[in-house]
């Protein structure tokens, strides 16, 4: 099965489990009915509810479901649908409230259902939820902590949800409806334990020892790592995984890197470069030889495999590392098709692999072209930013004949895209990676 028909599969299947229990609370027998208002409010809490139950899934790290779009897509879409999630949860009682505004009565001690209470909770959740994913720079909060806080208020959210609805329990006078939502929530419990139990212990039985830690240009660290115990996994050149170096695979917090080694080994040994950025990041530089560590991949669909007469790599700082993937398993491979490297960096100084690139164009055609925010004195490449003009510089028309890979800031990963739709280069030619997973 094509990608797109696995792509159009898995969307049929996850609107199914999403108005599937709606429709069926329609069907059988039914309580008294109620104004229109009343009832579209009662729809939207069920679908935020559904909704949000099916997040666990969307981040549980399936392969055969990600692969079609990539994590990070998978990620993003997470993200947007959480806060339609959170705006249908929240307009539920805010309708709610105007039909009905004697339910804002302030009740007597004792008196509050305790179905109300645990709507409450859930909409409380869900909100902290929200500003602390929004705001999570802004407010320094260290991504260990705020990933834990994450999971901890999304299962708040969606428990106080589902016990507020069997409090409510309009819906679920009929044992077979009541035994529906009960087999979701079955379900959906099953997604969280599978994250956290059973997949840690799949991980578990497979590590991997630190071989080498090397030092590279631009504050950056390759951990040079072999399986344990195993034979490792395949991968494909610009996938990454998801590594654990303190701890056990059972740690709620993981970090997501690119693989830079070539996917051609045989040995089943993988590289990972990793760029100092003050966070977690800091201390990759002090993982002594020897170390047990823990790799769940691979994912992602940034990879080459389209036919192309041209692949043009455009990276931005830390963004090197799934081209040099890429490249070194073009030239070990023996692939002899084109390949322009247009690569962002601070100062000739801080450009990672800048040597090894430079040995790499003996073993593949191979163009690098280095651009330089703070060039030196007497520089006479490129300057400030990869844009379009510098794309037409140095690439061959037709642009849209080529495959393009772009990896680095979001800010330049933007400016790219638009460039290249200023040269006619449709979206289907081009690629991106994002790694923002918050």
């Amino acid at each position: 099965m094509t990608y797109a028909a696995r792509s159009i599969v898995w969307m049929v299947i996850y609107l199914l489990f999403i108005f599937l229990p709606l429709f069926a609370l329609l069907t059988g027998s039914l309580p008294p009915a109620r104004g229109f208002w009343t009832e579209f409010s009662a729809a939207l809490g069920y679908s935020g509810l559904a909704i949000m139950g099916l997040q666990f899934g969307l981040t549980a790290r399936f392969r055969f479901v990600t692969e079609p779009w990539g994590e990070d897509v998978i990620y993003h879409f997470h993200r947007r649908i959480s806060l339609f999630a959170v705006a249908l949860v929240v307009v539920h009682p805010l309708i709610m409230f105007s039909v009905h505004p004697e339910l804002l009565a302030f009740p007597q001690y004792g008196e509050v259902p305790w179905g109300a209470v645990f709507a409450f909770l859930s909409v409380f959740s869900l909100l902290a939820l929200v500003v602390t994913a929004l705001s999570r720079a802004k407010l320094r909060i260290p991504y260990e902590l705020w990933h834990i806080t994450h999971v901890a208020l999304a299962i708040i959210a969606v428990t106080g949800g589902l016990l507020h609805m069997v409090g409510w329990g309009f819906y679920l006078a009929d044992p077979w409806k009541r035994s529906l939502w009960i087999a979701l929530t079955i379900f959906w419990i099953a997604l969280v334990f599978y994250v956290r139990v059973v997949k840690p212990l799949f991980i578990l039985r497979r590590p991997y020892r630190v071989q080498e830690v090397r030092r590279e240009r631009g504050d950056t660290t390759t951990l040079v790592m072999r399986p344990d115990g195993h034979t490792g996994f395949r991968f494909k050149p610009g996938q990454f995984g998801w590594l654990t170096v303190w701890g056990s695979p059972f740690k709620i917090t993981a970090h997501p890197f690119s693989f830079s080694s070539s996917a051609a080994t045989s040995d089943g040994h993988v590289e990972i470069s990793i760029r100092n950025l003050g966070d977690f990041t800091r201390e990759i530089n002090k993982v002594p030889v020897g170390q047990r560590v823990y790799l769940d991949g691979p994912y992602g669909a940034f990879t080459i495999g389209n036919p192309a007469d041209m692949h043009v790599l455009i990276a931005g700082g830390v963004g090197i590392t799934p081209m040099m993937s890429m490249i070194r398993t073009l030239a070990d491979v023996g692939d002899k098709r084109a390949v322009v490297l247009l690569y962002g960096s601070q100062d000739w100084d801080s450009i990672t692999f800048r040597e090894e690139l430079e040995k790499l164009k003996a073993r593949l055609g191979l163009t690098v072209v280095h651009v330089l925010s703070e060039p030196p004195v007497g520089w006479t490449g490129e300057r400030g930013f990869i844009t379009a003009e510098v794309l037409m510089r140095h690439l061959p028309k037709p642009y849209a004949d080529h495959e393009y890979f772009i990896c680095g800031p979001a800010v330049m990963m933007d400016a790219i895209e638009r460039g290249l739709g200023e040269l006619g280069v449709p979206m289907s030619k081009y690629h991106s990676e994002r790694y923002s997973f918050v």
